[in-house]
């Protein structure tokens, strides 16, 4: 028999204690945790068809905590990374906005007692 699996996922917290959670998600940070996973999804996932689905990318992502979403969208230097070619239209209109939200972040968090949290 062999044994059961047990994800990181379980591990993480996605949801940063107060005052950090408000700070960084602003007025409502769940649809900033939405946008963010649902921006990474659409990078990874090409409509072409991807290893992994679309979903199991979201899931991924919203998992992790707003710091490490904001990570995902932004190069080593905390600068958006170039949106993929195959984001397009509405897509990319969401994904230059979740870059924005993601670098706002980032800079924030630095100032924050998070530990390393993207």
């Amino acid at each position: 028999m062999s044994p059961s699996r047990v994800t990181a996922a379980s591990f993480i917290g996605r949801v940063l204690p107060e005052p950090y959670e408000a700070v960084l998600g602003g007025p409502d940070p769940e649809a900033i945790h939405d946008l963010l996973a649902t921006v990474l999804a659409d990078f990874v996932c090409p409509p072409s068809g991807h290893s992994v689905s679309w979903q199991d990318c979201y899931d991924a992502a919203w998992v992790r905590p707003l710091p490490h979403k904001a990570g995902f969208l932004l190069d080593e230097r905390g600068n958006p990374k170039p949106v993929p070619e195959h984001v397009t239209g509405e897509a990319a209109d969401r994904a230059r906005e979740a870059q924005a939200i993601a670098v706002r972040i980032r800079r924030e968090a630095r100032n924050m007692p998070l530990g390393n949290q993207g």
